[in-house]
């Protein structure tokens, strides 16, 4: 390192330390929160730690937004799957809007998988009055604020994910991972049918808990993850070979089939993966997720200007590419010019 760069580092040392107390992740681009010698003294873990401790606390105090029985489902397992979440005719109409949406879209390639993201902010919403009518629902909503404990209005996307577009490996999120040291929250509602040979969603019944054996585990991981191979690692999303995740106990993975019109919604803390897909597959959902600050013990609200809410879902990809193009990083995203949702992929 060069003798400006390794002032700079010195200079915003005060600055990094801050952020211990807020939702930063990255092991690689913070010293204090990669420090080996911190974490062989607990910081990673006691950071975990009390983040699901307030994570509990907020999820406590919007118990009301869930049935008792969805309630403790989650509690148990970790996430949600329910068949039937709208109304058929609301489904249809909604399915119908989204299906036809073109509109600028961002796409990665990664592996054998093509992601495909179409945003819908407020600028999108005014456009469609059935899926406005079909998302911005106190139950829909209800679920987000509870799962991820935080009443904020959950990032919406078209997501379509093209599995077996050509010959490689699996992507990066067909490997067990967790998104991030504290509660958050992920969904999909499904409008294309996904059965056991497809991309599934798999999850780790109780994962979203973390055991004894847990804890030593990624408390090993945090003395090195500043420097670990894997990329996604060092930015604080855990990777977990199939080896080590069973040897922390937990139940067997759920690969989870469903049909269109099912909500499939769940704490990204916890091991999940994007299933492995057995040839061409193609799967498309309305994509949705939200995270708070984890230190906090209450569950806020949603503060922006009624007509700005859901700006920052378009606002977040350019700002995304800024950074990761200052940085010198490619995160493989690119803006793929107008798509609709099921367009298939370019050459």
């Amino acid at each position: 390192m060069s003798q400006p760069l390794a002032m700079l580092r010195w200079l915003l040392l005060p600055w990094h330390a801050l952020r211990v107390a807020s939702s930063d992740k990255a092991f690689r681009d913070n010293p204090v929160i990669g420090s080996a010698r911190l974490n062989r003294l607990g910081l990673h873990i006691a950071r975990k730690r009390l983040a699901h401790r307030m994570a509990a606390c907020r999820r406590n105090a919007m118990a009301a937004l869930l049935p008792e029985d969805q309630r403790a489902a989650f509690l148990r397992d970790g996430y949600l799957v329910i068949p039937d979440f709208l109304p058929p005719e609301t489904f249809e109409a909604m399915r119908a809007e989204v299906m036809a949406r073109d509109a600028r879209a961002r796409e990665s390639l990664d592996g054998y998988t093509m992601t495909r993201l179409i945003p819908l902010d407020a600028l999108a919403m005014r456009e469609m009055p059935a899926t406005r009518t079909a998302l911005l629902t106190p139950r829909y909503l209800g679920l987000h604020h509870y799962i991820g404990s935080f009443r904020r209005l959950p990032w919406l996307y078209v997501q379509t994910i093209f599995s077996g577009v050509r010959q490689g490996p699996p992507d990066v999120q067909s490997y067990y991972h967790t998104d991030t040291f504290f509660p958050t929250v992920k969904s999909w509602l499904l409008l294309t049918p996904v059965n056991q040979a497809e991309a599934g969603f798999t999850y780790i019944p109780g994962s979203h808990l973390p055991n004894r054996r847990h804890l030593a585990w990624e408390r090993r991981v945090s003395y090195t993850a500043h420097e670990a191979r894997d990329r996604l690692t060092g930015e604080g999303s855990l990777r977990i070979s199939e080896e080590e995740l069973a040897r922390l106990r937990y139940a067997a993975p759920r690969k989870l089939e469903a049909q269109p019109n099912t909500l499939i919604i769940a704490d990204t803390s916890g091991f999940h993966r994007r299933g492995l897909s057995e040839g061409f597959a193609c799967r498309i959902s309305i994509w949705a997720q939200s995270r708070g600050t984890p230190f906090l013990p209450w569950p806020g609200g949603d503060l922006t200007i009624p007509p700005l809410r859901g700006l920052g879902t378009r606002a977040f990809g350019w700002l995304d590419y800024a950074v990761k193009r200052l940085r010198g990083r490619d995160n493989g995203w690119r803006f793929a010019g107008t798509r609709r949702p099921a367009d298939p992929p370019a050459a």
